[in-house]
């Protein structure tokens, strides 16, 4: 007998938000599947599911990085899972897997588009965090675009998320002053006290920009280096602090991702700052950095390997989770990586 099909769940991308993301923006689907593979076809079963910041930005209805995220689609995500059936040599049922299958239980995949990990060199999920993307993401941006030198101060915002914490860390083995900028006091005690920064300050302490920069300037001085994830008043606060050829270093503007893509607040505020102090901004993305990522590797898995960098993961259960994990990234829930475990 034939094996019996199996049943893929998937979340459809239906809806364009102009404001907090949640299920109604989604349909949840169920189909029958063939647990079947042509030749050079992978089926994968998907363990982890990761939440980014960048799908929210997918979302805009406008062109940003990419063209708009299609709608009546499976929602794009990276994936970790287990291959079930295999029709290429490369892979056997059973081995792990990175892939791009996106929220769904199932993916049909070429050989191609698939990574295998070794559970044994590092934890599979660090494959979607400090050895993925994240990891990526911080680790070119700041030693790149960056160009951190030993007793310079470099300040993160968002840094205890999947890319400040390990910009964090990155910096303060690059010999910088590191102060961070989290949102809570659990989060910045995660700061000092795990990742042992040299400060950290919670923006929800404070009013308003001047009164966080007054807070930055105390712990800080000056800023050399400013990796900034989250935009909006935050920024404001940070960039009168710069010094004389300060590096600002664009990975994200997070603050303004729940309704701010389409029409998004200029700010040349900040302009005159930049001539001030001749200073550079750039902005960076992961994808620029794809071909380089043995490079990275190179350098950041021994340290994951012995335990030299702290990577904290926040997991939720449940397939059913995913569009609330993904609205949870902007109201500050997670520490560090945020993943979906099916």
């Amino acid at each position: 007998m034939p094996p019996a099909p199996l049943i893929n769940e998937q979340w459809i991308y239906c809806k364009r938000p102009d404001g907090p993301v949640g299920p109604q923006h989604y349909e949840h689907r169920t189909v029958a599947i063939e647990p079947t593979v042509a030749a050079n076809e992978v089926l994968v079963e998907a363990r982890y599911i990761s939440v980014d910041p960048y799908m929210r930005i997918q979302q805009a209805a406008r062109d940003t990085y990419d063209v708009p995220h299609p709608l009546g689609i499976v929602q794009r995500a990276g994936t970790v899972g287990q291959v079930r059936a295999s029709g290429s040599e490369r892979f056997r049922a059973g081995d792990w897997v990175l892939g791009y299958g996106g929220w769904q239980r199932f993916q049909r995949a070429h050989a191609d588009e698939l990574q295998k990990l070794d559970p044994e060199e590092a934890p599979v999920t660090t494959a979607l965090g400090v050895l993925g993307m994240p990891g990526r993401t911080a680790w070119f941006g700041l030693m790149d675009a960056g160009r951190p030198k030993p007793g310079e101060t470099l300040v993160v915002s968002g840094a205890a998320g999947a890319v400040g914490s390990l910009v964090a860390q990155f910096g303060r083995r690059a010999g910088c002053r590191v102060i961070g900028i989290a949102g809570g006091a659990r989060k910045c005690r995660f700061l000092t006290e795990t990742l042992e920064l040299d400060g950290a300050v919670d923006y929800r302490a404070w009013p308003d920009a001047a009164a966080l920069a007054t807070e930055l300037r105390r712990l800080a001085g000056g800023v050399d280096v400013y990796f900034d994830n989250v935009g909006g008043w935050i920024t404001d606060a940070v960039i009168p602090l710069i010094k004389r050829r300060a590096r600002i270093v664009i990975c994200g503007a997070i603050s303004e991702y729940q309704g701010g893509l389409d029409q998004p607040e200029l700010g040349p505020r900040l302009l005159p700052h930049m001539l001030y102090q001749r200073a550079t901004i750039q902005g960076i993305l992961s994808r620029d950095f794809l071909h380089r990522m043995d490079e990275m590797k190179a350098i950041v898995a021994p340290w994951v390997q012995r335990g030299e960098i702290v990577f904290e993961e926040t997991i939720i259960d449940g397939f059913r989770e995913l569009p609330a994990a993904l609205n949870s990234l902007f109201e500050g829930a997670n520490l560090g990586k945020l993943l979906v475990r099916i």
